[in-house]
């Protein structure tokens, strides 16, 4: 065996190239849960309140329901249903935060209860991580859970002409994504402290997003772009609330979102609520207020 010096070196920085260019670390993520949110954020603000609600009587609920299997891997959601069968009531898919990689469809547990008891069937969704499935994959599975949820819509007394999306963080950034797409029909948007635009200018660079497009924003910058929703809000774009922290970065996009919507003359509107933190949703008196704006406004475009 001949060893050759330059083919050697040259083997060796391109494997470091690839390892420098081609991949994206996986960030070091924590679980991302309604208590664990609770136990970092009570540290600053010592007034907050764990969620903690009684189950409404006039629901129902399905747990562990699977709305698709993938080569093997179950996809499940919790379905929390009106017990009143006697008209037919608009639907919202819920799906959770945790930057793409951690988090549960519990997180939306309260959430979704309390909306069922007012009148809506609500179904929580489980989707593949990034650590299973990189970019599209979560948004695809959003997708496929509201077409069981119609496919169900006898089961659930569901107005399948009626269907809202809502998500926190980077639920919120995928269900964004999922409702300005024509093709899904949405009628209503709930964006509670998710961007919609990866590359506006207000956007900061992150490992999340990287790691869950699927290389950071000067390598892959195709899937950047056709992940923000942003690009894609037309005059077929359904009414869309925005539910914001004081944290100026989950604003990305925000403003020419809703200056593009206002021109359409679709309704739009946001409310900042003061002082808070990111992940404000998960602890009282905010999860209470954020309940109140979203019923507000899904009871003016839904019913």
């Amino acid at each position: 065996m001949i060893f050759n010096k330059k083919l050697f070196y040259i083997s060796i920085f391109w494997v470091g190239e690839t390892l420098a260019f081609g991949q994206v670390p996986r960030p070091n993520a924590t679980p991302y849960t309604n208590e664990a949110t609770y136990e970092k954020l009570k540290k600053k603000y010592p007034f907050i309140t764990l969620i903690n609600r009684p189950t409404p009587q006039n629901i129902g609920i399905d747990k562990e329901v699977e709305y698709a299997n993938i080569n093997g891997l179950s996809l499940k959601a919790d379905v929390y249903y009106p017990l009143d069968n006697s008209k037919k009531h608009p639907g919202i898919a819920m799906v959770h935060g945790g930057g793409w990689i951690s988090g549960t469809k519990e997180n939306e547990k309260y959430m979704a209860m309390e909306l069922a008891s007012k009148g809506y069937v609500t179904i929580a969704v489980g989707y593949r991580l990034a650590d299973v499935a990189k970019y599209p994959a979560g948004v695809e599975d959003i997708e496929t859970a509201i077409k069981w949820l119609k496919k169900n819509r006898k089961k659930y007394s569901l107005d399948q002409d009626k269907i809202a999306v809502l998500g926190e963080s980077a639920g919120a950034q995928m269900v964004t994504l999922v409702g300005v797409r024509s093709k899904n029909n949405i009628k209503a948007i709930v964006n509670v402290d998710g961007i919609v635009s990866f590359i506006h200018p207000e956007a900061e660079e992150s490992t999340y997003a990287a790691y869950w497009l699927d290389g950071d924003r000067n390598t892959n910058l195709k899937n950047w772009t056709e992940a923000s929703p942003l690009e894609y809000v037309s005059k077929n774009t359904p009414p869309t609330l925005f539910i914001n922290s004081s944290q100026p970065r989950f604003h990305a996009g925000r403003d020419e979102m809703m200056k593009k919507l206002k021109a359409y003359h679709i309704p739009t509107e946001f409310h900042e609520i003061k002082d808070t933190p990111h992940s404000f949703w998960s602890a009282e008196p905010w999860f209470t207020e954020t309940l109140n704006y979203t019923v507000d406004f899904l009871d003016k475009v839904l019913k």
